[in-house]
């Protein structure tokens, strides 16, 4: 009887170890999203601005110069 009391025991602590770990990975979903969002966002407010002052448009997979 104490082998399965000590599965149980076991049983239970995994399983809340797997629901935070979901939760974390569910938030760092979100935050990645979020962080795509942003990064397209400056990317393309960047090449306005670069368009604006009189540049060319630019492109993701050009090195730069001083490569």
């Amino acid at each position: 009887m104490a082998d399965i009391t000590h599965l149980e025991e076991q049983i239970a602590h995994l399983i809340r170890s797997v629901e935070e770990l979901s939760d974390i990975v569910a938030r760092q979903e979100t935050e990645l999203e979020q962080a795509k969002r942003r990064l397209a966002m400056l990317m393309e407010r960047e090449a306005t601005r670069e368009l604006d002052a009189g540049g060319t448009v630019p492109l993701a997979d050009e090195r730069p110069p001083h490569w």
